[in-house]
């Protein structure tokens, strides 16, 4: 089985995605609609004639709106009734015939979760399923080809506790597996966020690895299955200059930091910064003596595309486009993919 190639791309940076990127591609997740009401909303219209030349170029590839993401509301409420529900996964197909969409990406951040200051309910678990369904039915209804119906969910256990996705894959083509921010804005301590196997002496047992096996024995079949790559970093600062700053306590939380583009320009051993590598963790990190940078390159990109393919799962995906002008990351993948 050939491992799929998926990029997060926002909607206003659809205009950024060059030709040659396009091909490497297998789908495209625009982000992203949001939930207003029971019914998503999204500001396609000022992209259609972007979405016509990306069609134009390479029809097979699929485009999906994604819905959600960090802060957006709206899913808790949509799903607690069946009027709601139905109200939501009809706007979801209206979207798709509206903009010759190939299906619909869900990305809530979290069901039963409030942290991200959104609207959370214990029903959640059991809602988020009959959200699923209602979607699947819509997007089946009279349709000449199956859309697709996708999930993005959290790196951690968290999200298989709060979610019931041994049953919600009966309704999914595949479940994106958000192998990032592992370790990030709740921690005071230095590590990696992105890594995919946890080191032995990390005091935190969170991993790509760690968050595959935990989907695994949520139900989730392993050719549906897809593990995520990060464009970006995250970073804290204030931390002391021992072990090269890993596993610290930092001065502050470990917040969004530089893009890989910048990373490359002014930090991957420049002004200060060395790159090290966890062989263990199979993860890069940057330290000045003062502030840590965890983030993905090509070297742990081509270990997590080996690991999808020894696993036997469907593919990687990636967050987000716009994070590397450098297009060295999207090769790095496409590459990896494609060697035997």
């Amino acid at each position: 089985m050939r491992q799929r190639l998926i990029g997060y791309v926002g909607i206003r940076d659809l205009k950024d995605l060059i030709s040659d990127d396009i091909e490497l591609l297998d789908g495209i997740n625009l982000a992203f609609g949001k939930v207003e009401n029971n019914m998503v909303v999204c500001g396609l219209d000022a992209v259609r004639d972007e979405l016509a030349r990306v069609r134009a170029q390479k029809p097979e590839l699929k485009i999906v709106l994604s819905v959600g993401g960090w802060g957006a509301g709206g899913f808790s409420e949509a799903a607690y009734t069946a009027e709601g529900r139905r109200a939501f996964a009809r706007s979801c197909r209206a979207i798709v015939d509206e903009y010759k969409l190939d299906g619909i990406d869900i990305d809530w951040e979290y069901p039963c979760i409030s942290i991200a200051g959104i609207g959370a309910s214990p029903e959640d678990k059991e809602n988020f399923t009959r959200l699923l369904g209602e979607i699947r039915q819509e997007l089946d209804r009279d349709a000449q080809e199956r859309y697709l119906l996708s999930i993005a969910g959290g790196g951690d256990s968290y999200y298989t506790r709060c979610t019931e996705l041994g049953k919600a894959c009966e309704y999914l083509d595949y479940v994106q597996l958000m192998s990032y921010d592992l370790r990030g804005g709740f921690s005071l301590q230095s590590g990696h966020h992105t890594n995919l196997y946890s080191n032995q002496a990390d005091l935190q047992k969170v991993s790509t690895d760690e968050g595959v096996k935990a989907y695994l024995e949520a139900g989730v079949p392993k050719e549906k299955l897809i593990i995520g790559a990060a464009f970006y970093s995250r970073w804290w600062k204030g931390v002391a200059d021992v072990n090269h700053g890993w596993m610290q306590h930092a001065r502050e939380a470990g917040v969004y930091g530089p893009d890989f583009g910048e990373l490359e320009e002014q930090y991957v051993n420049k002004n200060g910064y060395t790159r090290y590598w966890d062989d263990e963790a199979k993860a890069p990190y940057l330290f000045d003596g003062n502030t840590f940078i965890s983030y993905d390159d090509e070297q742990s990109l081509a270990e997590k595309v080996k690991y999808a393919k020894e696993k036997g799962l469907a593919g990687v995906m990636f967050w987000e486009y716009k994070c590397d002008p450098t297009h060295t990351l999207i090769q790095a993948l496409s590459n990896a993919i494609k060697e035997d």
